[in-house]
């Protein structure tokens, strides 16, 4: 009688990548990468883009400065992720960018992801998602974006993510965004702890924060800085201005720190949801009105 063996997957390797290595770019890598491997690349600059479509990949610096600059792949960015579950960690990505005005460091298509200790330097978008993947998570933490935006044939922000389930930024820095949104969240939820959206002078930011569909909202214990040189004087924090699409049921914004330095006034928060907004505990200095819209200010 037969006996019938079943497949057994491949265990996750290890692959390298780097002057010597079996590997010498990350293209290289994420062509033969398999579920689960761990890429590790050595510290330099690459001229190179990947796409990778792996699952429950882990890609990440071996130590040092590693740099992952132009040309971009498939039109989309310098890393297009296509799986789920994968987590980048201390890369740096700079200088996406292409006429059509919406290159990104990262492209998230995958799923979920986990970005770790990484930086986004003068990218049209430093991270954009795919349009739609509403039971995915983006997490970002301790992570730097400098220098992101643009608008040319429409507007590219520092982090642009579509209805995903979850958008969180963790102890991370936005500064300098030249054009557009620091961060625009179309997520179900979006929470922005410890963290640092700073405008620049000589830049022209739009929002803050826009969270343009409605959706729950946590934004705690973050420096913000609006001005001088604003694109956008409105507001710093924008609820709803596209139309709500999303259930909104919380709207948080806490134990901030938020500076006005425009000569005119702004809104800190501005809420066109419906739903109220408590906004508690917050420190503002200049001319601000510190809520435009429905709920409390305590």
């Amino acid at each position: 009688m037969a006996v019938l063996l079943a497949a057994v997957p491949a265990a996750a390797g290890t692959l390298r990548v780097g002057p010597g290595e079996r590997f010498a770019m990350p293209s290289e890598a994420a062509r033969a990468a398999g579920p689960g491997d761990r890429v590790v690349i050595a510290p330099g600059v690459y001229r190179d883009c990947a796409v990778w479509r792996a699952p429950g990949l882990t890609i990440e610096a071996a130590g040092g400065e590693v740099v992952i600059t132009g040309p971009i792949c498939a039109g989309k960015a310098l890393f297009v992720i296509a799986a789920p579950r994968v987590t980048v960690r201390g890369l740096t990505f700079r200088g996406a960018a292409f006429e059509g005005g919406n290159a990104a460091g990262i492209r998230a298509e995958g799923g979920d992801l986990t970005v770790l200790r990484s930086r986004f330097e003068d990218n049209q978008n430093g991270i954009l998602t795919h349009h739609r993947l509403p039971e995915a998570r983006l997490v970002i933490e301790e992570s730097v974006f400098v220098g992101n935006g643009a608008l040319i044939h429409e507007c590219a922000h520092g982090l642009y993510a579509g209805t995903w389930a979850l958008v969180a930024i963790r102890r991370s820095r936005f500064e300098g965004t030249r054009i557009c949104h620091h961060v625009k969240s179309r997520a179900l939820a979006t929470e922005i702890i410890d963290s640092a959206i700073l405008d620049t002078p000589g830049n022209r930011a739009s929002y803050l924060v826009d969270i343009p569909n409605g959706g729950n909202l946590l934004l705690a214990n973050s420096t913000l800085r609006k001005g001088p040189d604003h694109g956008n004087p409105t507001a710093a924090v924008m609820l709803g201005a596209e139309g709500v699409r999303h259930p909104t049921t919380s709207l948080r914004v806490i134990g901030n720190r938020f500076e006005n330095l425009m000569p005119r006034g702004t809104n800190f928060v501005e809420n066109r949801t419906g739903t109220p907004v408590l906004v508690e505990g917050n420190t503002i200095r200049g001319t601000v009105v510190v809520l435009a819209g429905p709920g409390e200010v305590r």
